[in-house]
């Protein structure tokens, strides 16, 4: 995802002190109001709808950015945290922020007093290699970062009108346990603003979800808020629209106003208007029609290496030469069929410290069950050819969190991660997620 461009080349870097706009008043620690909004200059929208999104979850953001840090007696160094790949990781930054004629070149914010966000974006920076590194990317890779969750991305172009109300579902089992939205739209050619005002190929958040009642029939609305606080959707439900004054005056009270850059949108226009909606959750619960249910996470840390550990796809013979994982299912109440029970997010991890130059390798995990009575240890070849894998993609992918959902009867597995071609040598993190009883 692209938005647009500007390079370091003109670039000063003043510290946050010298800037026109620093005064006695300035904040560091964020606000958390909706009226936080941005203005962005540079080819990285989909961080900025990342942090949209943190803002509107405030435990989430206090990890993030620690709220013990200010402008008053400071050494001019802060400190923010990401997760990355099993821990959580502190990146120190100064102050110095990249300008053109003392305004800051990439994040600001719109209360020019407020110096969080930038500093954020530094910090990231850093972390990713450098400010070139973060041009172009899709908000779940920093959402990740952020909360260390259970991403998911769903494609909404592959999606009925069934699939529509199973997201609605979805979205509002997400909202109601802190979870970060994003959604971006489709890449058109020509004008940047389309004439339904949405912003082409652009990275939003989304920040509630609700049904109203209009002529009898419930509504299913979503909330989007574009980060740059400004070009809104201008169709039904719009600001503008005079839908809201066919609504009772408490639920326009409630529903509507008019903060710059967030609005509604009818279910079935957001699904024909936006490409992509990804959620990224700390625990799979969003995911479950029960917000109650309990999950076990363990992450395992492994790597496969050329010659030894790095058999390829399981039609090569050194298959087994993978790395393994035995995991146990137990009992556990489906209220359905096919209920998730577990969960498997496959993490590549970079070989090298800038996040442009980081190769990512076609990836895919198999499951096999293991029969009663099989000795512990690893599983050898004979194994899986003996045997026809439970759980397994069609693909491989190329992604850096790669994330599968499965139905597992109770019983022993083993979990295979595999590269597509042997011999690669490559770091990995496997998080496994298990449902367990209350």
């Amino acid at each position: 995802m692209v938005c647009h461009d500007l390079t370091l080349d003109k670039a000063t870097w003043v510290s946050k002190t010298f800037l026109p706009i620093a005064n006695d008043n300035d904040n560091y620690v964020p606000q958390l109001e909706k009226t936080i909004s941005f203005l962005l200059l540079t080819g990285d929208c989909w961080f900025l709808s990342a942090i949209s999104a943190l803002t509107f979850q405030e435990n989430l953001m206090a990890q993030v950015v620690p709220m013990d840090q200010s402008f008053e007696n400071y050494a001019g160094i802060f400190h923010f945290r990401f997760w990355r790949f099993g821990k959580w990781v502190d990146v120190v930054i100064d102050d110095n922020l990249p300008t053109i004629k003392k305004r800051l070149l990439f994040v600001s914010s719109k209360c020019g007093n407020e110096f969080w966000a930038p500093l954020l974006e530094k910090a990231y920076a850093k972390l990713c290699g450098s400010y070139a590194d973060m041009h172009a990317g899709f908000p779940s890779e920093a959402c990740k970062d952020f909360t260390g969750g259970v991403n998911q991305t769903y494609k909404l172009k592959e999606m009925n009108s069934a699939g529509h109300g199973d997201l609605w579902l979805t979205l509002n089992r997400a909202t109601r346990c802190q979870s970060l939205i994003c959604c971006w739209t489709y890449h058109n050619e020509g004008a940047l603003v389309s004439d339904t005002g949405l912003v082409n190929g652009h990275a939003y958040s989304i920040t509630g979800v609700t049904k109203v009642e209009l002529n009898g029939s419930k509504v299913r609305l979503v909330r989007v808020m574009n980060p740059w606080g400004e070009r809104e959707w201008n169709g039904k439900w719009s600001d503008k629209s005079d839908l809201w004054d066919r609504v009772s005056p408490e639920v326009k009270k409630k529903c509507f106003d008019r903060d710059d850059g967030e609005f509604w949108m009818q279910m079935e226009d957001f699904c024909s208007y936006f490409a992509y909606v990804s959620i990224c959750c700390e625990t799979p619960n969003f995911l479950d029609g029960d917000l109650k249910c309990q999950w076990n996470c363990m992450i395992y840390d492994g790597s496969w290496v050329a010659g030894k550990s790095a058999g390829g796809d399981v039609n090569h013979p050194t298959f087994a030469t993978n790395p393994q994982y035995r995991i146990r299912v137990t009992v556990i109440d489906k209220k359905e069929p096919g209920d998730k029970n577990i969960v498997l997010s496959l993490m590549q991890k970079p070989q090298q410290g800038n996040r442009k130059e980081i190769r990512l390798h076609r990836t895919r995990l198999t499951i096999y069950k293991i029969p009663p009575g099989t000795p512990q240890g690893r599983l050898q070849q004979d194994f899986f050819q003996r045997n026809s894998p439970v759980k397994a993609e069609k693909t491989y992918s190329s992604e850096r969190d790669h994330i599968e959902l499965h139905s597992l009867e109770p019983g022993e597995y083993v979990i295979i991660p595999s590269t597509y071609k042997p011999n690669i040598t490559a770091d990995f993190a496997l998080a496994v997620y298990t449902k367990t009883d209350k």
